[in-house]
């Protein structure tokens, strides 16, 4: 295995992405998704560049690359179909010590992206090492099929009991076992029925008074529920 795996926080970290066509805006709004401080260098950008832009969620930068545009980055993506652009855009991020991925030139990047699959809280990232992203798409969704709303519901009923068994003060290897009962149960068959009153059950079994559905998914149980988790 080349690629070492992460997930990489990049909230409020200054990004550039260099080019602003379609690969370029695809790039742009999955760092926004994440939180990053984004700047934009094209001669030209797409629309949707332009809108972000008027709405100052982007820096948007209309001219050519210079090597300065890395300073104070801590991440490049070019998305170029200029090769000799490509190639330089990497060269400069590799003298700088700086993460750079170029689209679809896995051979001039220090990392890949992955294909992702993602139901709120959860996240999948799928990666064939760059041999073959045809086949990390087709995976994607397989597991899109498989892993559905009812995940991000069940990691968001997760997340609120972990945090108030934490508020309690028990020793962390306590959890464990409490955490296991409620996971090898049938409660994604359950979220995917709406079968609420059987997840109360389970969790009054398995953690004693004061642990609802409604109350431990309070505020957005009533999206979920609304939404259907199938």
């Amino acid at each position: 295995m080349r690629y070492y795996p992460i997930f990489l926080d990049i909230k409020d970290r200054n990004c550039l992405v260099v080019g602003g066509g379609d690969v370029g805006t695809r790039k742009v709004e999955m760092l926004l998704e994440c939180g990053a401080s984004v700047t934009v260098v094209s001669l030209d950008a797409s629309e949707t560049l332009k809108r972000l832009f008027e709405d100052q969620r982007i820096t948007l930068v209309t001219r050519a690359y210079r090597p300065s545009d890395l300073d104070n980055s801590f991440l490049i993506i070019g998305a170029t179909n200029d090769e000799r652009l490509n190639q330089q855009l990497s060269m400069d991020a590799e003298k700088c010590n700086l993460l750079c991925n170029i689209a679809d030139r896995p051979a001039a990047c220090n990392f890949i992206l992955p294909a992702i699959v993602q139901q709120g809280d959860l996240v999948m990232a799928i990666s064939t090492s760059g041999k073959s992203p045809a086949f990390a798409k087709k995976l994607r969704k397989d597991l899109e099929k498989q892993f559905g709303e009812a995940y991000a519901v069940f990691l968001n009923l997760m997340g609120s009991i972990r945090n108030r068994l934490l508020l309690e003060k028990h020793a962390p290897e306590q959890h464990k076992p409490l955490f296991q009962k409620i996971i090898y149960s049938d409660i994604i068959s359950w979220i995917q029925n709406r079968q609420f009153k059987e997840i109360d059950r389970l969790l009054l079994d398995v953690l004693g008074p004061g642990y609802t559905v409604d109350e431990l998914l309070k505020p957005d149980f009533s999206h979920n529920e609304t939404k259907g988790a199938k």
